[in-house]
This record gives structure tokens, sequence and C-alpha cells, in this order.
């Protein structure tokens, strides 16, 4: 017996939130949850010209984001402290190596 699916799988978090981390600023988020129009325009504006990347991350951090259907991201509640320490981390540490480099550093 065969068996037909009605809806796509779950989008999983983490994969969400890492490309939301890293590749948010140019959409690619909202391609991998299926929002292909608004991936578009996120690509083209750069992100919002930031700005709308980092209110998807802050969305995806806080188990606000949804796929296409509607859908929660799987995994979230297992992820999510996880991700926001690791997130916290990489903003510091890009923090300090721009402070750095605007201070004359090599």
């Amino acid at each position: 017996m065969s068996t037909y699916y009605t809806q796509t799988p779950p989008k999983n978090f983490v994969i969400t939130w890492l490309l939301s981390l890293f590749l948010g600023v140019i959409g690619v988020d909202r391609f991998y949850l299926g929002k292909i129009g608004t991936g578009i325009l996120k690509l083209i504006t750069a992100g919002g010209f930031g700005l709308w990347a980092i209110i998807d991350l802050i969305l995806v951090l806080t188990g606000n984001q949804r796929s296409k259907d509607g859908r929660p991201l799987e995994g979230y509640e297992q992820n999510k402290v996880m991700a926001l320490v690791v997130t916290l981390v990489v903003w510091i540490f890009g923090l300090g190596i721009g402070g750095f480099s605007a201070l004359g550093g090599n």
C-alpha cells in the first residue's frame, strides 16, 4: 500500500537557524522555508539592508518563524538554547573583529 502525503515534511529549526544566521542577508532561509517570493525580495534588497535579516533571525530564535504552509519548525524546543548561545557568540566575535579592524589592527 502506498502512502500519499498531503503536506510537505516539516522544516528543521537548526537548518533554518543556520541559514538565517549565515545566509539570511541573501534570503536563503526564506527559500528553504518555501517562501520564494519573499526570498527573492530579500535577495535583491540585501536582506532589507540587513534589518530584515536580523528580524528573521530573531523570529527563528523565538520560535515564531513558520514554513510556507504555516507549520512550526521541527526541533525548536530541543535546540533553542544552543542556537541562542551560538548566535550571541558569533555576534560578539563579529563585533570584536570589526572593532579590532576599526582601530587599525591587522
